[in-house]
């Protein structure tokens, strides 16, 4: 196998994963709050270091993974089988994992909100988004949150506060949302009521 299939992982992967975790657990415990992810990776382009940071703390070879289409070059399928070893690219809609590159292309009624009796196999949505802030201003309130947090993600959907509203309204099904980039993660679990700031 290609050497630039293989490197690049966490140098450390113990240790980096245990951080990684914490920082995504945190993420979604406060929804709204922005958390440091562990980068000291290098994966294959186009997959980022924060997709890839996301995969390799949570993925196993147990771990089902939907990949958007421009994702999955052989690069990027190689470097990943090799260090969680997942099972890629299986359906949307039974995928434990999705991750996106482009974030205008979030479709969140294509992957599992899970079941009323087992909510849990629902899919978890990581996409990478151009910033985590100088986009539209959005109110979140829900469990994790004091009274309100503001955050503005840039590059999501026109129509990501309805497709959001249709999510939250399936409780407790429903998906949950990692968005990433500048090294950093926010986490919207279901429960999160999201409103633009002028509503």
């Amino acid at each position: 196998m290609d050497n630039l299939m293989l490197d690049g992982g966490f140098a450390d992967p113990v240790m980096q994963a245990q951080q990684g975790f914490r920082a995504l657990m945190d993420a979604l415990a406060n929804p709204g709050t922005l958390q440091d992810l562990a980068l000291d990776l290098t994966p294959p382009a186009p997959l980022t270091p924060e997709l890839a940071a996301v995969l390799l703390t949570l993925c196993d070879h147990d771990t089902g993974v939907w990949l958007e289409p421009d994702l999955a070059t052989e690069a990027v399928t190689g470097w990943l089988r090799f260090h969680i070893g997942s099972p890629l690219n299986v359906a949307p809609e039974q995928a434990q994992f999705a991750v996106l590159r482009d974030s205008n292309a979030l479709k969140l009624k294509h992957f599992s909100p899970g079941t009323d009796i087992y909510p849990d196999r629902s899919t978890t949505i990581i996409v990478a988004v151009a910033a985590l802030s100088g986009g539209d201003a959005l109110v979140l309130k829900g469990p994790g949150i004091e009274h309100s947090v503001e955050i503005s993600p840039l590059g999501l959907p026109e129509d990501f506060l309805d497709q959001w509203a249709e999510n939250r309204a399936q409780f407790p099904r429903g998906v949950d949302l990692l968005l990433v980039a500048d090294g950093a993660v926010i986490g919207l679990p279901r429960t999160t009521r999201i409103i633009g700031k002028d509503a």
